[in-house]
């Protein structure tokens, strides 16, 4: 049986961990303050589908796969790090070409 102390200490750690916003949350505000109610709402979309296909994946027992397989390991790294330097430069190119005009 758990003590009055071990449940309200739980409780107060509970609070804290709640409380603190992590990256997700800093970054919807980010994007409301900078762009408004209707784009912070897609971005918790987009939030919340990248969390739903991570769970998915563990549900699917993906990740012990890829942590019993080296070769598996490498293709999700460097797919990973390719589709973010190809959206970075895509991104570059759009802000190159706003600039000019």
């Amino acid at each position: 049986m758990l003590s009055t102390s071990q449940v309200l200490g739980f409780a107060v750690t509970c609070l804290i961990v709640i409380a603190i916003p992590g990256p997700s949350v800093l970054f919807v505000i980010g994007r409301a303050l900078a762009y408004g109610r209707r784009t912070a709402l897609a971005s918790v979309a987009g939030n919340v589908a990248g969390v739903q296909v991570v769970a998915m994946s563990v549900a699917l027992g993906i990740g012990a796969l890829v942590q019993r397989s080296d070769t598996v390991f490498l293709v999700v790294k460097f797919g990973g790090a390719s589709y973010l330097a190809t959206s970075g430069s895509a991104r570059s190119r759009w802000a190159a070409g706003q600039r000019r005009g």
